[in-house]
């Protein structure tokens, strides 16, 4: 199965740079790995340059000019391209375990989207990541608040990863699903600006599409560099707008990723 990593970015180099050795560490490679970024400084496009030369990847850098928080619309921009029946989406803080590809693959089923969690890396682990370019975690070390997260386990992955469409616990940050599945409700929604509920509005729009959710554990693991926590002012006007999407059991949106198909 031919799968599309898409990996949103904002002006973070020091940490792609991280996310993407991580790729290239894979035991099974993307397809294709597209950079979605919601307009990031010359820094970043250097950086993605010089890495895909010598990185045996095949990397696009998918950009779009800063005119503040627009992830829904890089998004669309970057599956539009894509050339892969399944999409994979990360952030550009996320750093990968070599499994983390290969377990959304044999994972994949249809009529699901995959939800995967994350290991949250306190301020401190991660300056030590980001001062070293690399990552090696252990479940027993420091520097996390949910470690548990970082076991990876076959065998309990299919004890407990679960099926339930519910919208709790939603992260576009690790995130699967059949790239038809995506266009057949028009991807993200574009009216959302600023941080949040996008992604929430998204898999709503799934299920009311007779897509359900597949929440996997032990399984398809990344640590999540620290950050200052995003500005919120939007958040208000973006409930409303997945209120709607739930209240009117929508399954399409007007603003999608059909305006670049």
């Amino acid at each position: 199965m031919r799968i599309s990593l898409i990996v949103t970015t904002y002006n973070r180099p020091d940490a792609l740079l991280v996310v993407l050795k991580s790729i290239q560490n894979q035991r099974i490679k993307p397809f294709e790995v597209i950079i979605a970024d919601d307009g990031s400084d010359n820094s970043t496009k250097t950086l993605i340059d010089t890495f895909a030369l010598t990185s045996g990847l095949s990397i696009i850098h998918s950009y779009q000019e800063d005119l503040g928080f627009r992830v829904s619309e890089s998004r669309n921009k970057a599956i539009s391209i894509s050339k892969g029946e399944y999409i994979v989406l990360i952030d550009g803080d996320m750093v990968l375990h070599p499994e983390f590809i290969n377990d959304h693959s044999l994972c994949a089923e249809e009529g699901f989207y995959l939800q995967g969690s994350r290991v949250l890396l306190n301020r401190k682990k991660t300056r030590e990541v980001l001062s070293a370019q690399r990552f090696f975690f252990h479940v027993l070390g420091n520097g996390s608040k949910n470690r548990l997260n970082a076991i990876h386990s076959n065998f309990l992955s299919k004890i407990f990863s679960i099926r339930k469409s519910v919208l709790n616990g939603v992260r576009s940050c690790n995130m699967s699903f059949y790239r038809k599945d995506c266009i057949n409700i028009n991807g993200f929604n574009s009216e959302f600006i600023g941080w949040g509920r996008e992604d929430s509005d998204f898999v709503a729009r799934l299920f009311n599409n007779g897509i359900g959710r597949k929440t996997l554990k032990f399984s398809a693991i990344q640590f999540h560099l620290w950050h200052d926590e995003s500005n919120r002012k939007t958040l208000l006007a973006n409930d409303k707008l997945l209120q709607k999407t739930i209240d009117e059991n929508l399954n399409w949106c007007d603003g999608g990723v059909n305006k670049f198909l």
